[in-house]
């Protein structure tokens, strides 16, 4: 009896083969299906690696500085016209017609002094000028004399010079007692003291009575100053004295009158800087008709400057200082230029731009020290719109 062969084998074998073949396919599946989503992390993760490596920063834009710019400044007040008043003359007081206080006008008395060795003197000297005058007129009558005496030669030409001489001396003479006369009478004629402008007796230092000097024994017996307009002087910081200039307007606020502004006008300048302060002196003149300002008051002075009609402000916080001089971060289609700029004045936490800025520029605000220029940055999302033109 033949066997019949066994076909169990070669289905074994088919289905391993089978197995190995879907095995194969699932691994290439999982494969390719691994190798995709590498690729999309990798995209996502370069995408986001991009999106940090862009800084977001926030913008501002210049601000336009007004016509006209105030500043405000400490004043000290002063008569428009000061002086101290002294006697020309030596003698006692006699009479006092002002005190401390007293609106005088100019001309008025202000006191009288007696002075009797200035009147003693006056009366020799006058003796002593016509002592003088009668001795010329001897010497004159003496040369006519000689003149006549002459023609018959009774006298000689020499007795005819002295005689001559003479008379000449005799003349000068009688000029120097008349000098020493007119100084005398004008010595005693400054026993009245007169106001010399109107004005108010700030001061009094003396009394009836009082010994009076001149000279280097000299007293001040009054003081007087002119209110009716004042002297304000003021210490202009450096930074602004290019904008300063005479006719500028000025609003003075005293102290002691609150609530009160008075109109000045500068009206001369030192035309120097003091090296100590760095400051340059300014007058301000102001009307007091009715003298309520007191001279020696302080004053808060606003100067109205004038400013440059293309400068522009920007916050300090904007500027970025490099080896190459003083640039800002400008922000336009998303890059960064880094723009270099020209300040005037500072105002502590914002500076003047007189140069390099059109006024339409997005400006970053506290920008790193690592930007760059050309560098991309991103606008923050609530000024985007904002810096829009």
């Amino acid at each position: 009896m033949t066997a019949v062969p066994s076909e169990a084998p070669p289905r074994r074998a088919r289905g391993a083969l089978i197995l190995v073949v879907l095995l194969l396919a699932a691994g290439a599946a999982s494969a390719v299906w691994g190798i995709t989503v590498r690729g999309r992390t990798l995209t996502e993760l370069t995408r986001e690696t991009h999106e940090m490596a862009v800084v977001t920063v926030a913008v501002t834009k210049p601000s336009k500085v007004s016509a006209a710019e105030s500043v405000s400044l400490p004043g000290n007040i002063q008569p428009f016209t000061d002086a101290a008043i002294f006697a020309r003359t030596n003698g006692y007081l006699k009479a006092r017609h002002a005190d401390i206080g007293s609106r005088v006008k100019a001309g008025q008395v202000l006191a009288e002094i007696d002075t009797p060795d200035i009147d003693q003197q006056l009366l020799q000297a006058q003796a002593d000028l016509a002592s003088a005058k009668a001795n010329a007129k001897l010497a004159q009558t003496t040369a006519a004399r000689y003149e006549d005496l002459i023609k018959t030669d009774s006298v000689s030409r020499q007795d005819l010079d002295n005689a001559s001489g003479n008379y000449e001396a005799k003349q000068a003479e009688v000029l120097s007692a008349d000098a020493n006369v007119k100084r005398l009478q004008a010595l005693q004629k400054f026993r009245i003291i007169y106001a010399p402008f109107d004005g108010v007796i700030t001061a009094r230092n003396t009394d009836i009575g009082a010994l009076i000097g001149s000279g280097s024994a000299a007293k001040e017996l009054f003081h007087i100053a002119s209110v009716d307009r004042l002297r304000i002087y003021v210490s202009v910081p450096q930074m602004y004295t290019a904008a300063i200039h005479t006719g500028l307007e000025a609003d003075i606020q005293i102290q002691n009158l609150p609530g009160r502004t008075f109109k000045g006008r500068l009206t001369r300048t030192a035309q120097s800087i003091d090296a100590d302060s760095r400051t340059l002196l300014v007058e301000i003149d102001v009307d007091n008709p009715r003298q309520e300002i007191l001279p020696g008051s302080f004053a808060q002075v606003m100067l109205k400057l004038p400013t440059d009609a293309t400068a522009f402000r920007l916050p300090v916080n904007t500027l970025i200082f490099r080896s190459e001089g003083l640039r800002v971060a400008v922000v336009k289609n998303g890059v960064v230029g880094l723009v270099p700029i020209t300040i005037g004045r500072d105002f502590g936490s914002t500076v003047e731009v007189v140069a390099g800025l059109t006024g339409t520029e997005s400006i970053v605000v506290n920008p790193p020290d690592s930007l760059a220029d050309k560098q991309s940055v991103t606008i923050a999302p609530d000024q985007a719109k904002k810096s829009q033109p």
